[in-house]
């Protein structure tokens, strides 16, 4: 299980989905991928995201604008 880091601070949607799928990808069954974003519609997007694909959206938490989830690749 490794550990792994995605800033999309400066992204519009929907390119932090897009970097979250491209970057998902490279990544082995149990890593996780912890994601900040400052869109505003980051939370409804990812949380859609990992519904629709089968990931696990261990956390989600904001903190003065910037959002962070952090994603478990489960499939």
């Amino acid at each position: 299980m490794a550990n792994h880091d995605l800033d999309c601070r400066g992204m519009s949607c929907p390119m932090p989905i897009v970097r979250i799928s491209r970057t998902m990808q490279g990544l082995a069954v149990d890593d996780t991928l912890t994601v900040q974003a400052k869109d505003p519609s980051f939370r409804a997007d990812v949380e859609a995201w990992v519904r629709k694909l089968g990931q696990e959206l261990h956390t989600f938490s904001e903190q003065d604008g910037i959002q962070t989830a952090v994603i478990i690749k489960r499939v």
